[in-house]
């Protein structure tokens, strides 16, 4: 099931989203999300005519889709900018793509003409699975991050709604 995010979810989306920011290239940060911060952030982004959305199966989270506008102005307030996490064990399971079909309706919505993926180079499953539901790249950006030591290319990539 696809719905919107609950406090009570909070530490179980802290345990999909912190390992992949501790152990993984897959975001740019290495700075772990609280609990704190992520109701925070689900307050702000509702506010702001987005959401948090979670996939849950059996009463265990098993991924999320954020979105929020892409660059600040109000020149941009119909370009989104989205983050999808699954769950090692969610993967390959069609889960991310009701994620992301719940995004793109529910942004589209709101009045949401593009989304938009920035993406880690390094992140070949990301890539593929945003090709696969209809993405196109749209741009690269060499060295944009750092990581464990070593500039990481960021690809954009955007699908209009």
């Amino acid at each position: 099931m696809i719905r919107p995010a609950e406090l009570s979810d909070i530490a179980a989306v802290l345990g999909v989203w912190n390992p992949v920011i501790r152990d993984t290239t897959v975001t740019f940060s290495s700075e772990e999300k609280t609990e704190a911060g992520l109701w925070e952030t689900i307050g702000a982004r509702r506010a702001g005519g987005q959401e948090f959305l979670v996939a849950e199966e059996a009463g265990e989270i098993l991924g999320f889709v954020t979105w929020g506008q892409f660059r600040g102005g109000d020149g941009y307030i119909h370009a989104m900018e989205h983050t999808i996490i699954l769950a090692p064990g969610a993967r390959g399971r069609g889960i991310g793509r009701a994620l992301i079909e719940a995004a793109e309706a529910t942004a589209r919505a709101a009045g949401a003409h593009i989304l938009v993926a920035g993406i880690s180079a390094e992140n070949g499953p990301a890539l593929a699975f945003h090709r696969a539901v209809g993405f196109e790249e749209a741009g690269r950006v060499r060295e944009a991050g750092r990581k464990f030591g070593r500039w990481i290319d960021l690809v954009l990539m955007q699908k209009r709604l």
